[in-house]
């Protein structure tokens, strides 16, 4: 029997999912970190923070909200990089570039988790101080993103979850009934 079978059946039934769910997240956390600091992006923390976003039960929806998301990240850096040059910082020239965003979004017929990003990416480069150029800054962005969505769908693939609960129903099935 394999390690993780022989883990698996230690386990009760109950408890598995909530461990195969938190392995293959910190896994994914982990490689997508790995990864990101042996290329020598800037700012590596991006990749397993975006992995541990985009983790999900199923690849369908893994690949689903990725597309979304890579398509958000280069709306949001593209947008920094030609407006964060021309207004800096400027908390009206964020505001306005975010609904601006919003629009674009809905044009592009991309969802809200598309907007998101966008505006999450527009953020980072308009408004966190940066030592290199506005797209330089969206690049390295991009590039740190996009690693951790990379190894999240990979990971979906190879090590898919076996149970289609979600966390939260995980949790509340592991847990004991209050009053019992």
């Amino acid at each position: 029997m394999s390690f993780m079978g022989a883990l698996k059946s230690s386990l009760s039934g109950r408890l598995w999912p909530a461990v195969e769910h938190s392995l293959r997240t910190a896994l994914a956390a982990g490689l997508s970190l790995g990864l990101a600091e042996l290329l020598r992006l800037p700012a590596p923390y991006w990749a397993p923070i975006t992995a541990v976003v985009i983790m999900q039960s199923t690849l369908g929806a893994a690949w689903t909200v990725s597309v979304q998301r890579f398509a958000g990240t280069i709306i949001g850096a593209a947008a920094g990089a030609l407006v964060a040059p021309v207004f800096g910082a400027n908390p009206f020239a964020f505001t306005l570039g975010v609904f601006l965003l919003g629009l674009l979004c809905a044009a592009l017929r991309v969802d809200n988790s598309a907007y998101r990003f966008a505006g999450i990416t527009l953020a980072i480069v308009m408004i966190i101080p940066h030592k290199f150029p506005a797209w330089v800054t969206a690049l390295n962005r991009f590039l740190e993103v996009s690693v951790g969505i990379l190894v999240a769908l990979a990971l979906t693939y190879l090590w898919p979850e076996s149970s289609p609960l979600k966390a939260e129903q995980i949790i509340l099935t592991a847990m004991p009934p209050p009053f019992s």
